[in-house]
């Protein structure tokens, strides 16, 4: 496997530097992820990017988000996002049993989590070739068709990070350690 370097602010490309900057001020470190990224300003950018547009241009709250992210983690069996959107859920008090049924696959008792987890599942899973009674489906859950659309956002952001963590292996920042995952304990 190819070694690819975890950057710290100074050994990173000047076009890196002020991404991992605003990461050491937002997180109060430089994690490992975007250590990885800064290897490639574009990616980088282009995670955080449309991380703030899914964060704050969508009508989603911070648990639906949320229910998007750790279902593509999940499904794409990405450990290290995993354990660090299981801390970071955690930091917004997100229900217990919400990141407990995210974690290893399976219902949410909330009917309309459930329906946008089942939803988040499917545009993975089918590569977005979704049917009528997908659609249908997150619709009368109370979702609207702008949710439909923002499923797809939260799944492109999450592929950025799920494959550069694949490929880098990344390994997991002492942060997130409490909350390691393994892809082979999910259920499903």
């Amino acid at each position: 496997m190819t070694d690819f370097e975890l950057h710290t602010i100074e050994s990173a490309l000047e076009t890196s530097k002020p991404q991992l900057e605003h990461s050491q001020q937002v997180y109060g470190f430089v994690p490992n992820l975007h250590a990885e990224m800064a290897e490639s300003p574009a990616l980088l950018e282009a995670y955080r990017t449309i991380g703030n547009i899914f964060d704050t241009k969508t009508q989603l709250n911070a648990t639906e988000r949320q229910i998007i992210a750790m279902t593509n983690n999940r499904l794409n069996g990405c450990e290290y996002c995993m354990a660090a959107h299981t801390s970071i859920m955690q930091s917004l008090k997100v229900p217990a049993d919400v990141i407990e049924s995210l974690r290893n696959g399976t219902p949410i008792a909330d009917p309309k989590l459930e329906a946008l987890r089942v939803f988040a599942e499917k545009v993975n899973l089918q590569r977005g070739w979704l049917e009528d009674g997908d659609i249908e489906a997150l619709l009368s859950a109370g979702y609207g068709q702008e949710t439909v659309l923002e499923v797809i956002v939260g799944t492109a952001f999450k592929v950025l990070s799920n494959y550069t963590n694949h490929v880098a292996e990344t390994p997991l920042d002492d942060a997130f350690a409490k909350n390691e995952w393994h892809a082979n304990a999910a259920t499903s």
